[in-house]
Parts: structure tokens; C-alpha cells; sequence
């Protein structure tokens, strides 16, 4: 049972599930549009398929202080759903953060449904959400334009 803080995203982009989707999955685009505004993003280790893992670090910009962390892919279903688990190398913030990411394409793109449980409770939620609503305004710059080849 989780113990920890839930946060819950919901946003529409105006392109297909396939190339958000992509982006969740390809670590150079991770590395791009993950980071909150002021980071960033190492890739250690990204093996994008079920029992897969991973491992990244965000720094800080200003003050060169990092953390880093690192999960596994629990379920892949391509242009639908991604799950993994994240957890935090920092003995302060403990706990397995489960992620369910959740496409659906619609008139005008894709609706996109972010679950985040089991957050460290010593994070606050707003911090959480404020995150997470930079890394969807970046991740909006990275799918949203249709650049020929």
C-alpha cells in the first residue's frame, strides 16, 4: 500500500500518441524535456522495455547540487500506457514512487494522464506539480512541432 503523497496531471497535446510516446521512451529526449526549469539531466542507463531500467541525475544549475535516481519499467503498452517505479538514491527521501502515464488520442492530439504515487512525503506536493508542469511545457516544445525533414 502506498504510503506516500499522489500527484495527478492531465494535459492535451497537439500531436500523435506516437511521438509522446516516444518521447517517454528515448533517453536523449528524456534528458531534454524531464528536467524542471533551472536543471540539468544526466542518462547513466536507459533500457526502455518491461523489466528494463533506468538511471538519471537532475543538477541544479545555480548551485551545481544534484540528486539522482533511478526505477524499472513495469508495463510498455506502445502509444497507450507506460508504468514504472522511480526512487531516489538519497537515504532522506525513501520509498518506490510508482509513474502510470497514460495516452489516448483525440481530435485534436493526444490527452495524456500522469499518475504519481508513493512521493516522499518530505517533498512538498506543490513542488511536486509545479515540476511536473515545467517538464510538460518543455515536453509540448519538444512533440508539439511538425518540422519536415
Amino acid at each position: 500500500m502506498s504510503q506516500g503523497n499522489t500527484v495527478r496531471l492531465h494535459r492535451v497535446f497537439a500531436t500523435k500518441p506516437e511521438k509522446v510516446f516516444r518521447a517517454f521512451l528515448d533517453a536523449d529526449a528524456m534528458a531534454k524535456w524531464l528536467p524542471p526549469y533551472g536543471f540539468t539531466c544526466k542518462v547513466h542507463q536507459f533500457e526502455a522495455k518491461v523489466g528494463g531500467t533506468f538511471r538519471m541525475s537532475f543538477t541544479n544549475f545555480t548551485t551545481n547540487a544534484g540528486h539522482s535516481f533511478g526505477g524499472e519499467y513495469l508495463e510498455i503498452v506502445p502509444n497507450e500506457r507506460i508504468r514504472y517505479t522511480d526512487r531516489f538514491d538519497d537515504p532522506n527521501l525513501p520509498g518506490v514512487i510508482e509513474v502510470t502515464v497514460t495516452l489516448k488520442a483525440v481530435s485534436v492530439g493526444t490527452e495524456i494522464n500522469i499518475e504519481q504515487t508513493n512521493l516522499p512525503t518530505v517533498i512538498p506536493v506543490e513542488a511536486c506539480y509545479l515540476g511536473w508542469q515545467q517538464s510538460l511545457a518543455q515536453l509540448a516544445s519538444l512533440v508539439e512541432p511538425d518540422i519536415p525533414e
